[in-house]
């Protein structure tokens, strides 16, 4: 169920559904990209040409090797940690969780309380039939967003506790890919995303604010093939594949499996013969992977389901991870989450958090997912008062900021965020 931050302001408001998010689920047709993106590619790499061929090449061999030993450890590669000792913890497992791109952080919210909220969504639920739901038929995410349990747990003391703050100065998020160094490409790098313009074509599932790291709490215990999250955990490798994907074609499309995939078998689409095509790509949608548009990426053996979760565990992936829902359920009972992503203050997201309070106010969600009248209507919708702790209402943009103990530069974002949110 989606919780993240919502706002509405008349843009791109028009009633959809959550599949419309994905074009192979909105029953629309995938249409080629305009020549302009012909032109883009071109210009992405211009210069750089030979660099991006051998860096496509030692990418493909790192590849190979990486995706045997995520395929032997399954789930096991992804790292937890407790709560209770989050610190050290993250320093001891710090370079792994970067690699990896994904983590379980072990009891943020007490299991029964985590449980609690579950039963609450349900209740809601039940005393508002016509909450929309995808699919119809067989509901497995409801579009709510200001129900009591997910603001409950979006103002939990431990789900505000600051992040480390770490990395800055660099700009030019994706350069080094295009240069022919993937290498040299920092995922964890923030300071170029910042002022990024991330829903440019104000797609359904688009996000117009900025996020650290997508993220949910479960309210519910799930194992794998019991309709969890899976990730691709290697963050670095699959963003300079999906980048580098659409300058490269095969030769030969008459031989299979590791004859395919050997870097003797794929060409530069250099000049003329580059095309528009991005592989998954549609504008106005989230891009889709499959074996036959990414095949060294194996995503049959490489997309490993989260360890076993318990009520009341986060868990946090990097904005850029290949990530999916199991469409397999082997379980005795069903995987209920609250999205609930790691959004840090920046101008950017302080103008979404004007919005996304005024959605609040009126029950409405906002223009990072679809939209309609939401639970403006709704039974038992909580307001304002609902809202008790001061660092909870701070983080709905309720109360003002505190500007006190910072550095001199977020100071200056703190003043601005409370003028702009008008205190």
């Amino acid at each position: 169920m989606p919780t993240t931050t919502h706002c509405h302001d008349g843009r791109g408001s028009r009633p959809r559904a959550i599949s419309s998010v994905f074009v192979s689920l909105s029953g629309e047709t995938r249409e080629p990209l305009p020549e302009r993106f012909r032109t883009l590619k071109q210009n992405l790499v211009a210069g750089h040409e030979d660099a991006v061929v051998k860096s496509w090449s030692r990418l493909l061999k790192s590849l190979r090797e990486e995706n045997e030993t995520i395929a032997a450890k399954g789930p096991a590669i992804i790292p937890s940690v407790e709560f209770s000792s989050l610190d050290s913890d993250i320093d001891h497992l710090k370079d792994e969780m970067k690699k990896r791109g994904a983590v379980v952080v072990r009891g943020v919210v007490d299991e029964k309380e985590a449980r609690g909220y579950k039963e609450e969504v349900e209740a809601y639920v039940r005393k508002n039939p016509s909450t929309k739901a995808f699919p119809a038929d067989n509901p497995q995410v409801y579009e709510l967003y200001w129900s009591l349990p997910q603001l409950k747990a979006r103002g939990h003391p431990n789900l505000l506790k600051r992040w480390e703050r770490d990395g800055y100065g660099k700009t030019g998020t994706y350069d080094a890919i295009f240069r022919g160094d993937w290498e040299g490409y920092d995922p964890w790098e923030v300071s170029a995303r910042v002022h990024a313009v991330q829903d440019l074509y104000n797609g359904a599932g688009a996000c117009s604010m900025f996020r650290m790291f997508q993220g949910w709490l479960s309210m519910s215990t799930a194992g794998p093939r019991e309709g969890t999250l899976l990730v691709n955990p290697l963050v670095k490798h699959t963003t300079a594949y999906l980048l580098l994907r659409p300058f490269f074609q095969p030769l030969r499309e008459d031989v299979s499996g590791a004859e395919f995939l050997r870097e003797e078998n794929w060409v530069f689409t250099a000049g003329e013969g580059m095309n528009s095509e991005l592989h998954g790509a549609t504008a106005g949608h989230c891009q889709e992977l499959n074996g036959k548009l990414h095949p060294h990426l194996e995503l049959g053996r490489t997309m490993v389901h989260m360890p076993k979760i318990k009520p009341g565990d986060f868990v946090a992936w990097h904005a850029d991870q290949i990530h999916a829902v199991d469409m397999v359920h082997e379980g005795k009972g069903d995987s209920s989450v609250l999205y609930i992503p790691v959004c840090p203050l920046t101008d950017q997201n302080v103008w979404y958090l004007k919005r996304q309070r005024e959605a609040f106010l009126e029950g409405l969600p906002g223009p990072d997912f679809p939209g309609g009248k939401g639970e403006r209507d709704h039974v038992g919708r909580p307001g304002e008062d609902a809202i008790v702790a001061p660092e909870a209402r701070r983080a709905m943009g309720l109360e003002a900021l505190q500007v006190a103990g910072e550095g001199e530069g977020e100071r200056a974002l703190l003043k601005r965020a409370n003028e702009y949110m008008g205190f």
